[in-house]
């Protein structure tokens, strides 16, 4: 096979399939990859199983550092759509990692579009902030820990219909002053309702 059914054959694998490449067999893939085909692998494979991929048979836990964006979309009645995600009980805006390569923008249309269907254009985001620190400490299911540093965003246009994928249980709008208690991205929201409450 050439690199690029190679990088074909990945790609139909599902998410739990990826997971499973052996350490071996993706550092022999590696070997006959360009640069700029295995920024592509790791986009295909997503930067955080990626890495920890590439770290080998690791049977421990790992901190990651992880940029990101994510999207306050508001509707008509000034509502927030929150999801509730498949893999944990909590409750968060739409947005995810960024892929090697990609502008911050691209990166929240990109997961826009993945999460809930919606198409949204670039001159409708607006910039709210970038938020760091200690409040996005994360932790995945499989106890991997993770600080993101996340663009976050407002969207008010937007078309489409609403619809997710496996990534999540339900989405659904919910009034700034009735949110769910078991929330994910509390302090992004926070950081939203100060700035709409100056």
């Amino acid at each position: 096979m050439n690199n690029r059914e190679i990088l074909d054959e990945i790609r139909k694998l599902d998410s739990s399939q990826r997971r499973l490449i052996s350490y071996e067999k993706l550092k022999n893939i590696m070997e006959q990859l360009s640069a700029d085909e295995i920024v592509e692998l790791s986009n295909i494979i997503g930067y955080p199983v990626f890495t920890r991929l590439c770290m080998g048979d690791l049977n421990h836990k790992f901190v990651l550092l992880q940029d990101g964006a994510a999207a306050i979309i508001v509707n008509e009645k000034e509502q927030i759509l929150l999801q509730s995600r498949a893999d944990r009980d909590k409750w968060g805006l739409p947005g995810g990692c960024q892929e090697l390569g990609e502008r911050f923008e691209d990166t929240i249309i990109r997961e826009i579009k993945e999460e809930t269907n919606f198409d949204v254009e670039e001159q409708d985001l607006e910039l709210i902030g970038v938020i760091s620190g200690d409040s996005r400490k994360n932790s995945y299911p499989n106890g991997d820990v993770v600080y993101n540093n996340t663009v976050l965003y407002c969207i008010r246009k937007y078309s489409g219909e609403l619809k997710w994928d496996s990534e999540s249980k339900d989405m659904r709008f919910f009034d700034i002053d009735n949110l769910p208690p078991n929330q994910n991205d509390r302090d992004l929201i926070n950081v939203y309702i100060k700035s709409i409450r100056k």
